[in-house]
């Protein structure tokens, strides 16, 4: 497959890119610093930025599908990237996503009709790494694309074990954690399986 991934410097997106090339598929970045990444045959890096539409676009020329692991870091790249990637997509009838978000966009169990970062499920104060995710994720719910957001809980670093729980737009009962590796696991296996077309996922052990 062609696959393209934006994020991929990122701690979960480097780990989808190396299991990517490992198992023989071409990729395609988008990156503000190609040195960041090593050579590799199968890997081509394109040197710009999601928040630029022709960056985005080129970055998905011939993509068959897309990871997104954007990750917030107190900037809006998350909210203005995606929009970029969804319009680019669907001009170049690119289907399939997968993209990194957090448990905080998951629906609560405590407070019916919330999202998790809006209800007393939240242990934290500040909101804006979530807001800027649930932005991306009602952009994505109002495309036409096949999208599946992983929502992980705390993601220490660590690698993948392959045995973990998953539930549909919920977090997992008295779900606490999931590592790097797993998280990046379970992205590139709903890539090729669409076990979860139009949800999101919570992740925890």
């Amino acid at each position: 497959m062609k696959i393209t991934i934006f994020g991929a410097t990122g701690r979960v997106g480097n780990e989808v890119l190396q299991r990517a090339l490992a198992e023989g598929h071409e990729v395609k970045v988008l990156v503000r610093s190609q040195e960041k990444l090593p050579a590799h045959p199968n890997l081509q890096k394109i040197k710009g930025d999601v928040k630029n539409f022709e960056d985005t676009a080129q970055a998905l020329e011939q993509a068959d599908a897309v990871i997104s692991a954007i990750g917030t870091d107190k900037t809006t790249t998350l909210s203005q990237g995606v929009p970029n990637i969804i319009r680019a997509m669907e001009q170049l009838n690119v289907k399939r996503i997968v993209t990194i978000g957090t448990a905080g966009i998951l629906d609560s169990r405590a407070e019916r009709g919330k999202l998790r970062f809006q209800s007393s499920e939240s242990k934290r104060k500040l909101t804006f790494a979530a807001e800027e995710h649930a932005k991306a994720f009602r952009a994505l719910e109002a495309s036409d694309l096949d999208w599946t957001i992983a929502c992980p809980t705390y993601l220490p670093d660590g690698s993948a074990i392959g045995v973990y729980r998953t539930e549909r737009n919920m977090l997992p009962l008295n779900g606490e954690k999931i590592t790097v590796g797993d998280t990046a696991h379970f992205v590139y296996k709903e890539l090729f399986q669409s076990e979860f077309k139009h949800s999101r996922v919570g992740l925890a052990y």
